[in-house]
């Protein structure tokens, strides 16, 4: 892993490792029901742990990043209306709740609290676990399962994040 100028710069291999050493970990120690991932850092991780662990999977979307120059600034947390999801409300027994990291806790605390309160599920949860890739040194909220733990706060550079710098127009440019 590449450390520069307090970014951690993560490569796709280095990535589908981290994500792979998660799956591990939760197949030794949890037996979810079902996968319910934040978006969108979330996706990749539950596309991969749900061919490896053969579990139905469910979206939350919640915007808490905003704006340019907001690499070190939480802003306010808005939930969607709805989970997006083909699971049964049967297969919300024992959800794994996955982020892509523990940054300074509050989206998986949030998290977890809407999860619980959502109408159409809540009779049906038992157990909320929760799972991410990377939990920053400040972060308040210890995952349950976390494959790298960091002793310090860097900001995480992910594989397909240098998309967010991108135009439609400088990818077709760059595919001719």
């Amino acid at each position: 892993m590449n450390f520069m100028a307090e970014k951690l710069i993560i490569t796709f291999d280095q990535y589908t490792k981290i994500v792979e050493k998660l799956a591990i970990e939760i197949h030794n120690n949890y037996k979810p029901t079902v996968l319910v991932g934040i978006m969108r850092g979330a996706a990749p991780i539950l596309d991969i742990l749900s061919r490896v662990l053969k579990l139905p999977i469910a979206y939350i979307v919640i915007q808490s990043y905003s704006g340019k120059g907001m690499e070190d600034k939480q802003g306010q947390l808005m939930f969607a209306r709805e989970i997006s999801s083909l699971a049964e409300n049967k297969d919300f027994d024992k959800v794994l709740l996955v982020d892509d990291l523990s940054d300074t806790g509050l989206t998986l605390n949030k998290s977890i609290e809407w999860l619980k309160n959502y109408e159409p599920t809540k009779n049906y949860i038992n157990e909320v676990k929760t799972a991410c890739l990377w939990k920053k040194k400040s972060s308040k909220f210890e995952p349950d399962f976390c494959p790298v733990k960091l002793d310090s706060d860097p900001w995480i550079v992910q594989p397909t994040e240098h998309y967010e710098e991108m135009s439609i127009e400088e990818i077709i440019k760059r595919n001719k």
